[in-house]
């Protein structure tokens, strides 16, 4: 028999037969091949994955609180992978919440309502609305589970709004031991404030109760202004807005703001959220770095036209609807959030340093205000917060731009957010947070064997 390869063929049959020869028994060649076993996870972006040995999507308590029970080795629940930090990856068992969804309950009188922690947060704003419900306040992306979101401290924008994890009135949890532990104010009070803000290292959270409020319809309006006209006039823009956020525009003196505000005005047609203004906007900037990156004057000059043309239609809708956008393009994110008075300073300095050192990047940089809570590990505890957020395109390296931005957030006091890139160890981070023991004590407790920490967890709670 005669066999013809080509080059990339020969290879592909070479490095097959390496790693053939590479296991030294039956027993870990019969693993290798186990289908289950082959099956890799990787989040949105593309730069966290791992190769678990299971993944597993029990169906009901019964079933979960047995998996907990019966494994061995790291347990780590996963959502939509939404997140960027190494919170998911293990090589043992993988646990999605995707039968744990859904609307459970709602109480008209107090405006809260109940859901499966793995419910898609895409789905949740039609849901409150049908019942006459909305967000208290949203994120601008929900592509996130409940349970992430919640674990994570996923916020929206407003100074007198907190993060998705300020608004939970209920929680259960299912321990290492696989005790199920319903937690609010006044059942295991400790817990539930504790695992309000998690990061899954405390057990699954399988239910989570929200307080919520009557629905409501939202007014968008964006334009585009100079940075530095924005900050004078920061303390107006914040207070007189519901939600305010701008988008700064990287090797420019401009940024778009954007401001939600609530209103009784009917909605407008409906747009393609893909289409919509804040996203041409990024395309847009896209294209102009690609053509003149090389030309950083030109640049600067092109991206400080903008203003010219850029202009953006007012949209009225239901809350969910206008909170939440289409992010088409795929992206690595590094948040931080310092004290509220910080925020510009720190932006500042951060975009005098992009432009110093013309770092490469063209995404805008997101800067918005978060209200304090008190949930022990929230970016947000005892503090009223700015958080400025860097991005780099998913097709470029980021960790030299990162790295480069990174201990600025540090001069300024600032908390990583958990689902967002990151250096920080348990050594640091327990100087940021007042509450950092008493959260890492109770988690010891409640799974005295590391059962939820991953690599990266155990790093930052010094495991």
């Amino acid at each position: 028999m005669h066999m013809s390869l080509d080059r990339r063929q020969f290879l592909q049959v070479a490095g097959a037969l390496g790693a053939l020869g590479a296991f030294a028994s039956p027993v870990a060649l019969a693993q290798a091949l186990n289908a289950e076993r082959m099956s890799p996870w990787r989040n949105w972006s593309g730069v966290q994955s791992c190769l678990p040995a299971h993944q597993l999507t029990p169906k009901s308590l019964d079933e979960l609180v047995s998996i907990i029970a019966n494994s061995t080795g790291t347990i780590r629940p996963v959502g939509a992978g939404h997140s960027f930090s190494p919170l998911v990856p293990t090589d043992d068992t993988l646990l999605s919440l995707g039968y744990f969804s859904g609307m459970l309950g709602h109480d008209s009188a107090t405006h809260q309502a109940e859901f499966g922690a793995g419910t898609s947060m895409a789905l949740m704003g039609m849901a409150l609305n049908e019942v006459g419900q909305g967000f208290i306040n949203m994120a601008d992306i929900d592509h996130q589970t409940l349970g992430g979101a919640v674990a994570t401290s996923t916020h929206g924008t407003g100074i007198n709004y907190g993060s998705y994890s300020s608004y939970v009135a209920g929680l259960q949890l299912v321990t290492a031991g696989g005790e199920v532990l319903d937690c609010d104010a006044s059942r295991n009070p400790d817990i539930f404030n504790a695992a309000k803000v998690s990061m899954g290292a405390l057990g699954v959270i399988t239910r989570l109760t929200l307080q919520n409020r009557p629905a409501y319809r939202l007014r968008e309006n964006m334009w585009v202004a100079k940075i530095e006209d924005l900050l004078a006039d920061i303390d107006k823009h914040v207070s007189e807005n519901q939600h305010w956020e701008m988008l700064v525009i990287t090797h420019s003196d401009y940024a778009l703001a954007v401001a939600l505000n609530e209103t009784d005005e009917p909605a407008t047609p409906p747009v393609n959220k893909a289409e919509s203004g804040g996203n041409e906007f990024v395309t847009l900037l896209e294209k102009l770095d690609k053509y003149g990156s090389d030309f950083p004057a030109a640049r600067r000059f092109l991206l400080n036209n903008l203003q010219h043309f850029a202009t953006f239609d007012e949209r009225i809708g239901e809350s969910y609807e206008i909170y939440s956008n289409v992010r088409s393009v795929r992206f690595n994110e590094m948040e931080y959030s310092v004290p509220a008075e910080q925020g510009p300073a720190c932006l500042r300095e951060i975009l005098q340093l992009i432009e110093r050192n013309n770092l490469s990047t063209w995404f805008p940089i997101e800067y918005r205000y978060v209200k304090a809570d008190d949930a022990p590990l929230s970016m947000f505890q005892g503090r009223d917060s700015c958080a400025i957020s860097v991005h780099q395109h998913y097709s470029m390296d980021y960790h030299n731009f990162f790295a480069a931005i990174e201990p600025v957030f540090w001069k300024y006091n600032g908390r990583p957010h958990w689902g967002k890139l990151h250096t920080l160890n348990s050594r640091h981070l327990k100087q940021l947070y007042p509450q950092w023991s008493e959260f890492a004590g109770l988690r010891q407790s409640l799974d005295p064997q590391g059962r939820f920490l991953n690599g990266h967890l155990r790093k930052i709670m010094g495991a």
